[in-house]
């Protein structure tokens, strides 16, 4: 189902892959459009027990896309920077692909939400404790994806040393 990555110089390990998904800002999660255009939002989201886990709002268009057709990618990118000797980027990046699905059971919400706080608010335990607090208050207004990984792959474009003159 899933082809051969065509640059192996570039392909990168599972633990590489996972490293990139745990440390990655935001990514952007694609879904079928179903009679429309393929369909991309980007997310913040937080990797967790080999899921990802992404809040929204209780109603709207990924909704729709994902109640219809749950097979999604997700799509992270880190360290992007132009190398213009080279007319190339450095970059990492990972790339997922599984079923989503909204998260009914409140504990597990709330598990979600609160890892998400922890991720984005590294360090800063006011704000953290804040943002727990407002994670169990906002549970019935809140729906939480869970996006479970069935494939996982990535890049990585290495610097190669410089020829000896």
């Amino acid at each position: 189902m899933f082809q051969e990555m065509r640059k192996k110089d570039r392909e990168c390990s599972r633990p590489e892959a996972k490293e990139i998904l745990a440390q990655g800002m935001y990514g952007v999660l694609s879904m079928n459009g179903g009679n429309d255009y393929a369909y991309g939002v980007p997310f913040s989201y937080v990797y967790l027990k080999n899921s990802l886990y992404l809040h929204c709002a209780l109603e709207g268009k990924k909704l729709t896309h994902i109640r219809r057709d749950n097979r999604v990618s997700f799509c992270v990118v880190t360290g992007a920077e132009p190398l213009p000797d080279k007319f190339s980027m450095k970059y990492q990046s990972a790339i997922v692909f599984g079923k989503i699905y909204e998260v009914d059971d409140d504990e597990e919400k709330l598990q979600g939400l609160i890892a998400l706080v922890e991720k984005y608010y590294r360090g800063d335990q006011e704000h953290i404790e804040r943002g727990k607090e407002k994670a169990a208050k906002s549970l019935f207004k809140t729906a939480v994806l869970r996006l479970d990984i069935d494939h996982l792959t990535g890049k990585i474009r290495r610097e190669k040393a410089s020829k000896p003159a």
